[in-house]
C-alpha cells in the first residue's frame, strides 16, 4: 500500500480543529504539493491522524467541495479538483511556449511596472483587490523580431505578495504566474477588435488594423490572481481549440 503523506496539524492558537484541518488541506493543494487528480486521504485516515470525530472531518471535506477544490467520487473516495476554466479555449497559453513551438524565435520588452492601489472606482480592480495594492503591467512579446501581442496585466499583492519581489524585466509575468502560482478558477473572454491608435503603434500595424483581444480573470480559493488583457496581431494569431462532447 502506497504510503500517505504526513499530516502535521498546523500549531495555531485561537482556532478551531475544523479550522486547523482545513487549512492544512488547503495548504497542500493550493501550493501544488496535491495536484488535480491527487485523492486526499480517507476520512478515517484523518480521523486517525487529527485524533477527531468523523462528522469533523465531514464538514471539513463539504467545505473544501463547496469551495471547488476537491471533488468526491463515489466509492472511490475525495481528490483534488481539476481548475475550472470558462471558456472554449482549454487551457491558459504560455505565449514564450507557444512561439518557440512554432519554430520562432521568442523576445519579451517590458514597457512600465509599477505598484499602485486599486481603483476604487473600476469594478474590475475593486473585485481583483479591493482597496489593496495591486502590481500595474504592461509588456511586448515579440516572434522573429516583430511585435506580437500587446500585454496589460495586473496582479492583486494581497493574493500573491511574492510577485512584488520579481524582476519581470528578465522574466514574462504570465510564464511566472503559471509556474509559481497555483489557481483554482479561470475565465477568458475573446473578442475581434480593431487596433487603437496606441494599440497600433505598439503593434507595429495601421490604425484599425484586425486584432484579437484575450482577457483572462484568474482566481485561487476564490481571491482573485491576476487580471489580463492580451491584443495579438490578427495576422499573427488565431486560438485553436479541440474537444469531445462530454459523457
Amino acid at each position: 500500500m502506497t504510503a500517505r503523506p504526513d499530516l502535521r496539524p498546523t500549531n495555531t492558537a485561537g482556532v478551531t480543529l475544523n479550522q486547523r484541518i482545513r487549512a492544512d488541506l488547503e495548504a497542500r493543494i493550493l501550493s501544488g504539493e496535491w495536484p488535480p487528480g491527487h485523492r486526499i486521504p480517507f476520512e478515517h485516515e484523518l480521523m486517525a491522524q487529527y485524533g477527531c470525530a468523523r462528522m469533523t472531518v465531514n464538514k471539513v471535506i463539504a467545505g473544501l467541495v463547496a469551495a471547488g477544490l476537491i471533488e468526491r467520487r463515489r466509492r472511490a473516495g475525495s481528490f483534488v479538483a481539476q481548475p475550472r476554466i470558462h471558456s472554449a479555449v482549454l487551457r491558459i497559453p504560455d505565449i514564450p511556449v507557444e512561439i518557440a513551438a512554432r519554430g520562432e524565435t521568442y523576445g519579451y520588452e517590458l514597457i512600465a511596472c509599477h505598484r499602485r492601489l486599486a481603483n476604487a472606482h473600476d469594478r474590475l480592480e475593486t473585485a481583483l483587490a479591493a482597496g489593496a495594492e495591486v502590481l500595474d503591467i504592461t509588456c511586448r512579446h515579440l516572434s522573429n523580431g516583430r511585435p506580437f501581442a500587446l500585454e496589460e496585466r495586473l496582479i492583486g499583492l494581497d493574493t500573491v505578495p511574492e510577485a512584488a519581489k520579481v524582476d519581470f524585466a528578465s522574466e514574462t509575468p504570465g510564464s511566472w504566474l503559471l509556474r509559481h502560482v497555483p489557481w483554482t478558477e479561470a475565465e477568458h473572454r475573446i473578442s475581434a477588435v480593431n487596433a487603437s491608435a496606441r494599440v497600433a503603434q505598439s503593434l507595429a500595424i495601421p490604425k484599425g488594423a484586425a486584432c484579437l483581444t484575450l482577457e483572462r480573470r484568474t482566481w485561487r480559493n476564490n481571491a482573485t490572481v491576476t487580471f489580463v488583457r492580451q491584443v495579438f496581431r490578427g495576422d499573427l494569431y488565431d486560438l485553436i481549440a479541440r474537444f469531445s462532447p462530454q459523457g
